[in-house]
């Protein structure tokens, strides 16, 4: 679905945890954006995606910015729910 900028297939991992999921995905868009920005990256069309490709200009940073958000994205979800069950294992042995 992302390679055609369907961006809807998140809504059920935000959904099962939106505390962690969303603020992840928050921050993952804006890496992702500001590399757009910096980059010059102009999308010709009305929606995003890889399928896009021919009618963006400066097409690597364009690439860049969406691996380098979602390897953001990934990596803090990772921490932060690896984070998250470490703390309820340490809280649920003091218990």
């Amino acid at each position: 679905m992302g390679l055609i900028g369907i961006t809807e297939g998140a809504i059920p991992f935000a959904a099962a945890d939106p505390l962690r999921v969303i603020p992840c995905i928050v921050v993952g868009s804006a890496v992702a954006s500001v590399i757009a920005m910096l980059g010059g990256v102009g999308d010709h069309a009305p929606h995003g995606g890889p399928i896009v490709l021919p009618v963006v200009d400066h097409r690597v940073a364009y690439v860049v910015a969406i691996v380098s958000g979602t390897v953001v994205t990934a990596i803090l979800m990772n921490v932060i729910k690896a984070w998250s069950q470490n703390r309820a294992k340490t809280l649920e042995k003091a218990a």
